[in-house]
């Protein structure tokens, strides 16, 4: 039985795919203190998670549930080590798709992580980690996101004017912690920019890794990043130009592989 979890559930758009990608790189390092779920190993479960978040019905809370235990029951024994859960698609979608203004699906999908994994471990510490960013930063992060990804063809201000309602992250984390009965801490992509392992530092910070293991961790690269201005106005003008997914997936793909970006 793992001695505490840790489900880091986002929120998109805040140096998640990084934290991910730090971890994998260390995972040997880690190995004999953190077992690892990230998001690749936890494809059913976000799959449910993001249709929940915009459907948001019991049904599909259901097929949730119903994933993420299983996920849970095949598990191997972590005796004394700290389990690691993350993916920001825990959350759900990133807000910015069509109806989809807000976390409002967040509280519910952690409040039934937290019910499923207390019911497995009894005796583990559960806590719920929370990456976020200032708002104004976080939209348009997540704009030029939907615009390089999907078929977004707003302009930025009509964006971030509809789905501002979606920004204040510390305050959807707060509101996941009057729901959910276990601790719920958060860290700021801003605050932990400087530190060696930027924000998984503060994820690690709950880990009770010994100072002689965490000095030999390596930083990675940061992943994920926005591509340049002019790509992104290139991806955006493509999205504008071809209403067949066909035809703008692969203009957009031409677009990405000339920038040296595929």
């Amino acid at each position: 039985m793992p001695r505490r979890i840790i489900i880091h559930a986002g929120f998109h758009k805040t140096g998640t795919s990084t934290i991910q990608a730090t971890l994998r790189e260390n995972r040997v390092a880690l190995k004999k203190h953190v077992a690892l779920r990230l998001r690749w190993h936890l494809r059913d479960v976000v799959s449910s998670a993001r249709g929940y978040s915009t459907e948001q019905d019991p049904l599909t809370l259901i097929k949730l549930q119903s994933r993420f235990g299983q996920m849970v029951n095949e598990l191997p024994g972590m005796p004394r080590r700290t389990l690691i859960l993350s993916a920001e698609e825990l959350s759900g979608h990133l807000p910015g798709r069509g109806d989809l203004a807000d976390y409002s699906a967040a509280p519910v999908l952690l409040y039934a992580y937290w019910e499923i994994l207390r019911s497995a471990y009894p005796e583990a510490e559960i806590i719920i980690f929370l990456t976020v960013r200032a708002p104004q930063a976080w939209l348009v992060s997540a704009y030029w996101q939907h615009v390089k990804s999907s078929d977004m063809t707003l302009d930025l201000d009509t964006f971030c004017e509809r789905y501002a309602g979606a920004a204040d992250l510390e305050e959807m984390a707060a509101e996941i912690a009057s729901r959910v009965p276990t601790p719920v801490r958060s860290a700021t992509l801003e605050g932990a920019r400087d530190l060696p392992l930027g924000p998984t530092d503060r994820l690690l910070d709950m880990c009770d890794i010994p100072l002689s293991v965490r000095a030999t961790l390596t930083r990675v690269a940061p992943v994920n990043q926005r591509p340049p201005e002019d790509v992104l106005q290139a991806l955006l003008a493509a999205n504008r130009a071809h209403t067949a997914p066909e035809s703008r997936d692969a203009a957009k793909t031409a677009i990405l592989a000339q920038a040296g970006l595929s």
